[in-house]
């Protein structure tokens, strides 16, 4: 079958971490950093992350606060009172949204492109219940068929179920569609258990090599779906 929807992550995908902000939270804690510095590691943070989620969880790597840890060790920081404060800093960060507030800035390109493709364009999002919130401010919304936030929804990726919401909205099979997602075990994985093209999103190379379609861009991604 051909392609008729692709869908997109949110969170790290269509909405970019608000670097700057990050950089000068661990600056202010005397890390000697930069915005590229901390780019990559918060990049390799959250791909070891996914690595460690799809795994059977032990008790040694519970607890909400491995991300940062991942990502200050990267940067060489290891003082429980920067990690502290870092924390603290980002659970206060632009509430609700948090960190990933601003549009990728091809998400709109890339998009359009797709749309007048003919495609069906939609988020499935693990989110708190702000991601609607967050694709409008960041002018996204628009062009956007649906938005599905596993909050609302009750059901967070990788569950086979938030994808076949997603399949639902979209009114296409499964072979016809491709989701694109920064995450290659909850994204990729989750979105073929049901059949669909997983395209992982990795603009910083930091994946390593993988068994799927890996786009450093979105309209690399774009292309990659319209074939």
């Amino acid at each position: 079958m051909s392609v008729r929807a692709v869908l997109f992550d949110a969170g790290h995908t269509l909405l970019e971490c608000d670097y700057g902000a990050l950089t000068a939270a661990i600056a202010a804690q005397g890390g000697a950093v930069s915005v590229a510095s901390v780019t990559e590691a918060e990049r390799r943070a959250r791909a070891r992350l996914d690595a460690e989620q799809a795994a059977q969880p032990t008790r040694a790597r519970t607890g909400a606060g491995r991300y940062l840890h991942y990502l200050l060790e990267h940067l060489g920081i290891a003082g429980d009172a920067e990690r502290a404060a870092v924390t603290a800093w980002r659970r206060g960060f632009n509430l609700p949204i948090g960190l990933c507030h601003r549009a990728d800035p091809h998400a709109v390109a890339a998009l359009a492109c797709l749309r007048t493709a003919g495609m069906v364009t939609g988020v499935i999002s693990n989110s708190n219940g702000s991601v609607r919130a967050a694709l409008a401010a960041a002018g996204l919304l628009p062009y956007l068929d649906f938005v599905i936030d596993s909050t609302v929804v009750g059901i967070a990726k990788p569950d086979p179920r938030v994808f076949r919401l997603g399949l639902k909205e979209a009114q296409v099979d499964a072979a016809e569609a491709v989701y694109v997602g920064d995450a290659y075990h909850v994204d990729v994985v989750g979105s073929r258990a049901v059949g669909m093209t997983g395209v992982l999103f990795d603009p910083g190379g930091v994946c390593g090599a993988r068994d799927c379609a890996v786009a450093a861009s979105l309209p690399a991604a774009a292309a990659l779906a319209l074939g």
